[in-house]
Protein backbone atom coordinates (compact mmCIF):
# COMPACT_ATOMS: atom_id res chain seq x y z
CA UNK A 1 0.00 0.00 0.00
CA UNK A 2 1.37 3.41 -1.00
CA UNK A 3 1.38 6.48 1.22
CA UNK A 4 -1.01 9.34 0.52
CA UNK A 5 0.42 12.83 0.02
CA UNK A 6 -1.50 14.14 3.03
CA UNK A 7 -0.01 11.43 5.24
CA UNK A 8 3.51 12.37 4.15
CA UNK A 9 2.81 16.04 4.79
CA UNK A 10 1.30 15.32 8.22
CA UNK A 11 4.27 13.19 9.29
CA UNK A 12 6.80 15.82 8.23
CA UNK A 13 4.85 18.60 9.97
CA UNK A 14 4.57 16.51 13.14
CA UNK A 15 8.32 15.77 13.12
CA UNK A 16 9.38 19.31 12.17
CA UNK A 17 6.95 21.71 13.87
CA UNK A 18 6.32 24.91 11.93
CA UNK A 19 7.48 23.43 8.63
CA UNK A 20 5.83 24.50 5.40
CA UNK A 21 5.45 21.34 3.29
CA UNK A 22 4.46 20.92 -0.36
CA UNK A 23 4.06 17.40 -1.75
CA UNK A 24 3.79 16.48 -5.45
CA UNK A 25 3.09 13.01 -6.88
CA UNK A 26 5.73 12.68 -9.59
CA UNK A 27 4.48 9.58 -11.41
CA UNK A 28 0.81 9.35 -10.46
CA UNK A 29 1.47 5.96 -8.86
CA UNK A 30 1.47 6.96 -5.19
CA UNK A 31 5.06 5.75 -4.82
CA UNK A 32 7.19 8.58 -6.24
CA UNK A 33 6.85 11.98 -4.62
CA UNK A 34 8.67 15.30 -4.45
CA UNK A 35 8.61 17.28 -1.22
CA UNK A 36 9.58 20.87 -0.65
CA UNK A 37 10.10 21.54 3.05
CA UNK A 38 10.85 25.00 4.43
CA UNK A 39 11.52 25.17 8.16
CA UNK A 40 13.24 27.46 10.62
CA UNK A 41 14.63 24.28 12.23
CA UNK A 42 16.86 23.87 9.16
CA UNK A 43 18.70 27.15 9.72
CA UNK A 44 22.43 26.57 10.17
CA UNK A 45 22.19 22.89 9.22
CA UNK A 46 23.78 21.28 6.18
CA UNK A 47 21.59 19.92 3.38
CA UNK A 48 22.40 16.39 4.55
CA UNK A 49 21.30 17.22 8.10
CA UNK A 50 18.09 18.78 6.78
CA UNK A 51 17.29 15.67 4.75
CA UNK A 52 18.06 13.44 7.73
CA UNK A 53 15.52 15.43 9.76
CA UNK A 54 12.86 14.80 7.10
CA UNK A 55 13.69 11.08 6.92
CA UNK A 56 13.49 10.86 10.71
CA UNK A 57 10.08 12.56 10.63
CA UNK A 58 8.90 9.87 8.18
CA UNK A 59 9.55 7.24 10.87
CA UNK A 60 11.13 4.53 8.76
CA UNK A 61 8.60 4.64 5.90
CA UNK A 62 11.27 5.59 3.33
CA UNK A 63 12.04 2.58 1.17
CA UNK A 64 8.94 0.79 2.45
CA UNK A 65 5.54 2.39 2.08
CA UNK A 66 7.24 5.40 0.51
CA UNK A 67 9.37 4.20 -2.39
CA UNK A 68 10.95 7.46 -3.57
CA UNK A 69 11.01 11.03 -2.30
CA UNK A 70 12.86 13.85 -4.06
CA UNK A 71 13.63 16.41 -1.37
CA UNK A 72 14.18 20.14 -1.56
CA UNK A 73 14.79 21.66 1.86
CA UNK A 74 15.62 25.16 3.08
CA UNK A 75 15.27 27.63 5.92
CA UNK A 76 12.81 30.49 5.35
CA UNK A 77 14.16 33.68 3.74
Amino acid sequence: MAMKPGDIEDMIKAGIPGAKVTIRDLAGDGDHYAAEVVAEAFRGKSRVQQHQMVYEALKGNMGGLLHALALQTSAPD
